[in-house]
Parts: C-alpha cells; sequence; structure tokens
C-alpha cells in the first residue's frame, strides 16, 4: 500500500475469500435485538475470565491484548489451591471459632446477669443492712458480765484485732482476697476441678465478699438465681467500699456456731474472752469454724476442732502469714474452751436484764451498754458458795438446785444466782421461782403484831390451836406452855404465829408483807402465818432490807444506767423507793428478836466469822420441800433458796442446815473490808444475854423453855454501843 500511495494510484480493500475467513462482519447472536422485550442496561462489570476448553462457545470478537502478556500463555486452575498446612487451617479455625463463641458467651453472661439482677431493688436502694445491734452487760465497776443480742458479741475493728486473725481467715477462705475484683477465677476453677476429680463437692468458690454479700442480702438457698445475685452484689461490694472495710464486715457478722455472730461474739463463748485478745492458736480454730461451725465447733469436738485449726496453721505458714516456728508452737499449744463462761452465774443476771430491757428503752436498734449494780466480787462469791455447798451436802440432803440473792440497803441487787450451773438450766430460779417460804414468812406475822401494840417479851401460850378445822403442829409435834414473842420466833413455833395472825387479821399480815415489799398474791387464811404462799427469793430478800435500813422500803433493781457506746445516757436511775415503812421503835424490837436466831435459834450456823452484828430467819417448807435462810446486816441482806426444780422433798434439808452454810459464806466475802456496824435500834433498846443455843427448826428441850434468853432492860450506866453488840455477839 505505501508503494501504490507513491505512484499516485489508489488501491481498494477487496473482499476475497482470505479475508472473509478473518474479518466477518455479519452480526452475531450478541448483535441480535431479542423480539418484544426491551433492551435492559447492563451494569459495567468486568467480564470474565473463561478456562480455554474446547466445549465451551468462546466470543470470537477480536480483543486488545495487555500488554506484557499474550493470550496463549493466560492459564487459570478449575479448583483453588489450599493454602498452608492443614494444622494451620485448624488454629486458624479454632481462634476463629473460640473469638466468636466468647463473644456469645460474654452476651450470655451479661444476659442472664442482667435478668437476675432485674429482680434485686434498684441500685439506689442498695445499702449495707445495720449489724443486729448488741447489748454489753456490765458489772458496777465496769467489768463484763455477759453480751446479749442477736450476735452475742461486739462490733470490733479490723485495726483493734491480732493481725493473725484476720490473717488465718484469708488464708484458709480466700487467699485471693486483696487481689480479685470480688470473683476469684483461679480459685472457682481450682475448685471446679477438684470437685469434679472427687466426684463430690469438696471445694468452694465463693469469696469472701461473695459470702459477705450473701450473708448481708440473700436467702440461704442454692440456686442459679441466688448464685447470680450474689456475684452482683459482690461486685457492687468491692465497688463501694475498701478491701479492710469489706474483711471487718465480714469478720462482724459470719456465723461461727453456738449462737454467735461476728469473732467477737465467738471468742466470748468459746474462750471467754474478747478477740481482740485471743491466741494464734485460737485464732486459728475460730478460722476453721467457717467450713462447718456446727461440725468443727470446740465446746462439741474438740479433735475435730484441733485438726482443722492445724490446716488453717499450715495454710497461714504457705501463705507467708507465720512462720514454721510459730505453727509448731500453736500446734504444741492448742486452744482449750472455756466452759465456767458458758455456765456462769452472771448469765442469770444478763437475761433478767434483757427481760425488762423493753421497759427502759424500748425497741433496741443500736448497741447500747448496760450499767448494772453487780458487784463481780460478790457474784463469783454467792456462785462458789451455792455450787461448794451443793457438791458437798446435796446428794446427802436431797438437794439439787438452789438460788442466792445478795441487796444492798438502797435495793440494788449485787448478786443474783438463779441457779447451780447455767449450762445446765437456763431457768432463773432467783427471779421466776415461787415457792413456799415456811417460817422465813412469820417476821411479817411477830411484826403486824408488835404494831398492834405488842412486844418482844409479851406472852403467848403454846398449846394446841384449832381453827375452822385446822390445827397448826410444831416442828417436835409439842407444846411448851407460855413463851415469849421473842423465843418463840427465834424457836419457830408454829403455834404461836398462828394464833398472832388470827389476832391481828390476816389481812393486817397482807397488808404489812406487801409494804415490805412482797409482791406475789397471798391466801387470806391462817396458814398463811406458816408460809404456804409461793413467792420468789428476790421478792424476800427487798421485803427483809427495811429491817437492816432503818425501816425504809426499797424497790429490788438491778439496772443502775443504760448508755451508747458513745457515751449518750438513754437511761439513769432515780428515786430511792417508797419511803418509810418500819416506825424506828418498832424496827429496833424486830431488829432485836430477828438477832436471836443467830444467837440461839435455829440459824446458829449463820454467825459470821467476825461475829458481824446479823439477824435472819430460817424456813423450811411442807415435807421438807424449800429450805431458806434470808438474814441481813447493818449493810446487806442476802436470801438463800434450796431445793429440788420438780417441788420434790428433800432429805430433811431445813433452813438451818445447808442454806445458813451458804449464807455465811456469801456474807463474809461480801463483807471483807466493810467496817461493823450495829444493827438498826438494837443497842439503843435492849441486849440480849446468852443463852443454850438452838440446833435448827427445833424448840428448846423441854424444862428449858424460856430459859434461852433473858430481856434485860437498858441501864443508865449501860456500856456504849460496840460494848453492848459484843455483849450480844459473845465478844
Amino acid at each position: 500500500m505505501a508503494q501504490g500511495r507513491k505512484n499516485g494510484t489508489r488501491i481498494e480493500p477487496t473482499f476475497d475469500g482470505s479475508d472473509a475467513a478473518i474479518l466477518e462482519l455479519r452480526p452475531s447472536p450478541r448483535d441480535r435485538v431479542s423480539v418484544g422485550a426491551p433492551a435492559r442496561r447492563r451494569p459495567r462489570q468486568a467480564e470474565p475470565e473463561l478456562p480455554d476448553d474446547d466445549d465451551n462457545e468462546v466470543d470470537e470478537t477480536p480483543r486488545k491484548p495487555k500488554r506484557g502478556s499474550s493470550r496463549r500463555g493466560r492459564k487459570k486452575d478449575p479448583k483453588p489451591r489450599r493454602r498452608g498446612s492443614f494444622l494451620g487451617w485448624l488454629i486458624r479455625r479454632t481462634i476463629y471459632w473460640g473469638f466468636v463463641l466468647s463473644i456469645w458467651g460474654v452476651i450470655a453472661v451479661v444476659g442472664i446477669l442482667g435478668y437476675y439482677a432485674a429482680h434485686l431493688p434498684p441500685t439506689s436502694e442498695w445499702r449495707v443492712p445495720e449489724r443486729p445491734p448488741n447489748v454489753q452487760i456490765v458489772a458496777a465497776n465496769g467489768e463484763l458480765l455477759a453480751n446479749r443480742g442477736d450476735t452475742g458479741g461486739e462490733a470490733v475493728r479490723l485495726e483493734q484485732l491480732p493481725p493473725y486473725l484476720p490473717q488465718a481467715v484469708i488464708a484458709i477462705e480466700d487467699r485471693r482476697f486483696y487481689s480479685h475484683f470480688g470473683l476469684d477465677p483461679i480459685g472457682l476453677a481450682r475448685a471446679m476441678a477438684v470437685n469434679l476429680s472427687s466426684g463430690q463437692l469438696v471445694q468452694g468458690g465463693s469469696t469472701l465478699t461473695q459470702q459477705l454479700a450473701k450473708n448481708l442480702f440473700l436467702e440461704p438457698d442454692r440456686t442459679l438465681g441466688r448464685k447470680v445475685q450474689e456475684l452482683v452484689l459482690a461486685l457492687w461490694l468491692e465497688a463501694t467500699f475498701t478491701k479492710d472495710e469489706i474483711l471487718e464486715m465480714y469478720l462482724n457478722r459470719v456465723y461461727l456456731g453456738a449462737g454467735a455472730y461476728g469473732v467477737d461474739a465467738a471468742a466470748r463463748r468459746y474462750y471467754g474472752k474478747s478477740a481482740r485478745m485471743v491466741t494464734l492458736a485460737e485464732a486459728a480454730t475460730l478460722a476453721g469454724l467457717l467450713k462447718a461451725p456446727s461440725r468443727y465447733a470446740p465446746s462439741r469436738n474438740p479433735r475435730l476442732a484441733a485438726e482443722r485449726a492445724q490446716v488453717v496453721l499450715a495454710a497461714m505458714r504457705d501463705t507467708g502469714f507465720i512462720d514454721a516456728a510459730a505453727a509448731r508452737t500453736a500446734m504444741s499449744e492448742p486452744a482449750v474452751v472455756v466452759s465456767i463462761q458458758n455456765s456462769s452465774s452472771a448469765n442469770y443476771v444478763a437475761d433478767w436484764v434483757m427481760d425488762m430491757l423493753p421497759q427502759y428503752v424500748g425497741a433496741i436498734d443500736t448497741d447500747i451498754i448496760v450499767d448494772t449494780t453487780i458487784d463481780s466480787t460478790m457474784q463469783d462469791s454467792a456462785e462458789m458458795a451455792l455450787r461448794g455447798n451443793l457438791s458437798t451436802q446435796g446428794k446427802t440432803l436431797g438437794v439439787s438446785q438452789g438460788a442466792v440473792v445478795v441487796m444492798d440497803t438502797a435495793g440494788a441487787v449485787k448478786a443474783l444466782v438463779g441457779g447451780a450451773d447455767y449450762g445446765q438450766s437456763q431457768f432463773n430460779r432467783a427471779v421466776s421461782a415461787r415457792r413456799q417460804p415456811g417460817s422465813a414468812f412469820k417476821p411479817f406475822v411477830y411484826l403486824s403484831a408488835l404494831e398492834a401494840g405488842m412486844a418482844p417479851d409479851t406472852l403467848r401460850r403454846d398449846e394446841p390451836f384449832t381453827v375452822k378445822g385446822w390445827s397448826p403442829q410444831n416442828y417436835t409435834k409439842k407444846f411448851y406452855g407460855d413463851v415469849t414473842l421473842t423465843d418463840a420466833l427465834a424457836m419457830s413455833l408454829n403455834t404461836v404465829a398462828a394464833r398472832l395472825m388470827s389476832e391481828v387479821g390476816t389481812k393486817t399480815v397482807i397488808r404489812t408483807a406487801q409494804r415490805m415489799g412482797i409482791s406475789s398474791p397471798l391466801a387470806p387464811n391462817l396458814s398463811l402465818s406458816l408460809g404456804t404462799s409461793e413467792v420468789t427469793p428476790l421478792e424476800m430478800t427487798a421485803a427483809f432490807v427495811p429491817f437492816s435500813n432503818g425501816g425504809f422500803g426499797v424497790v429490788a433493781h438491778v439496772i443502775d444506767r443504760i448508755r451508747t457506746p458513745e457515751g449518750r445516757t438513754l437511761y439513769a436511775r432515780q428515786g430511792n423507793g417508797p419511803g418509810r415503812v418500819v416506825d424506828p421503835g418498832v424496827l429496833a424490837q424486830m431488829n432485836y428478836m430477828l438477832a436471836q436466831t443467830l444467837i440461839t435459834g435455829t440459824g446458829k450456823k449463820a454467825v459470821l466469822y467476825d461475829k458481824r452484828p446479823a439477824a435472819g430467819k430460817t424456813g423450811t417448807s411442807q415435807e421438807f420441800r424449800d429450805a431458806w435462810f434470808i438474814g441481813y446486816t447493818a449493810n446487806l441482806t442476802a436470801a438463800v433458796w434450796l431445793g429440788n426444780d420438780d417441788n420434790s422433798p428433800t432429805k430433811k434439808a431445813t433452813g438451818g442446815s445447808m442454806p445458813a452454810d451458804v449464807w455465811r459464806e456469801t456474807m463474809e466475802a461480801a463483807h471483807l473490808g466493810l467496817p461493823v456496824a450495829a444493827l438498826p435500834g438494837v443497842a439503843e433498846q435492849m441486849i440480849l444475854e446468852e443463852g443454850p443455843a438452838l440446833s435448827d427448826d427445833a424448840p428448846l428441850p423441854p424444862g428449858d423453855v424460856g430459859s434461852g434468853s433473858q430481856l434485860v432492860p437498858p441501864q443508865d450506866n449501860a456500856p456504849g454501843p460496840l460494848d453492848l453488840i459484843g455483849r450480844i455477839f459473845g465478844n
């Protein structure tokens, strides 16, 4: 063509057979338009490469080849080639599905937490409930007598405890307490593995925070819902309080067996001391109780408790809280339960205080301290006197129980023992037992007679006496003719007492007894003169106090003040009682007459070792069911009752036997350090020449009637009061 153009000659294209084979101009099926169907615009997209396959129809339209490539060199495999090894593919798949399942697991956990959290109160209302209030009952000198309340102990601060006590709890219950967020995944996984391998529930995975959440907010049921709520609340506790605050709340609220909530209550329950003072071995024992308080209680299973304590000590050593030497020392000196704390008579006082407390402060909604009038030394002495005599004489005399009450001249209870052993019986016989006082009631009869105009030397005839078919008999079934009222009271003659009541009237005697302090119902019949109506040791003691204090009535009381731990006073005792209830002149005569009981009468065994002026009255009820001695000095009044709870007869125990012994031992200890003082009015009125002594409730021997004492009127040149008292008591 280039050559032709040079010659000026035009060369036209030709369409011979060879050219037609190269260029096909006829429309192909792709160029044809379908009839009746609108043309649709197809989106532009890269045309797929088709494999070189003779069986496939190909577009024969020539295309511009890509630069640097040739159609002949391009070829694609029909299937993709798998890359990498099978192990790599498995790892990638595992990671992928693990990630997917983790996401779904988180979603599921959040959903479950949200569902059960929705059943909890709104978070704005979440607050730690107040710890149940504790009542500290303390003696007059501030010494703790007992704790009462739902917990049984004080709330103690973490810094007040020896460090090894919280460490023992952490070591055995939650070693990662200070590092986890309320849930311990490591501990939970370990517990699950141990439980699965053993086939039973061996370990728990709950943290201290979870346990606290359960104790504070939830019921003790075992359900999935409660467990989830426990976790939600544990997370809230961790976000709201510090670790030390959580641990302190836990230690003050956890149940440790025997009705003790908190470490202080448990320490007092088992060891008779505050948690502030426990030893390492005792701390380990307390921590060991957390697994099963009843099973490992040292008061019930000392061997199991000791074994569990060794496990705790080993855990403390492993965690580095103590060294091996300290662990060995603690193991060699195991904790010993102090059983006396559980049976101490001070618990009778505490129970009595708790019964009266609502009358003073109403509902108790905070910790309080009750200051009592109890003298710890007198309380211990009275308890020892009762227990000792029951131990040595109880079996011989057929006596199994007793009660002792000691009061001062204002009616303040200085000692109160409600039974032989509080641990064996919590019934308070001093306050609640109503028993027949027997002849111990007769002073109210004689007081009524003196107030009616009679005198200590007034004569009455001891002879058979019948009223409306009732005939009182003396202890010896004998009668002694004319006797003075002094002798009749000292010898405890029943006929004279009944005759006096018939003269002054039963209603008069009842009014006299009530005026003196008797509050129990009294039957208006002549047998009342012999003490057939039932009374309590507490009210009998209070009714005798006016004889010792100059004739003033008292209200028996044991609560002096009630205050909060911060010092705010809720109650303080005021008032001195009903005032004078006995005329001074009559009082002097009664004191003189009642003094003879200890000198020549039935209470000779009650004479105090220092010959201190004292007076009193024995009492023995029908069939020897009850034995009493009630006596007093110018400082104190005490009543002793002995008998059996089932009201069975004793083996002829009388008021002048073991009760007089218990009274003497109690009063001798109570008067240590107190100056000797005369009974009100005795020295100024008359003195008694000592005569032959009487044994127990027996009357004077035949032929000696009236010779036991002679009344000597005071002389102008009479010696001083102390000399007179010395003559009365044989000094």
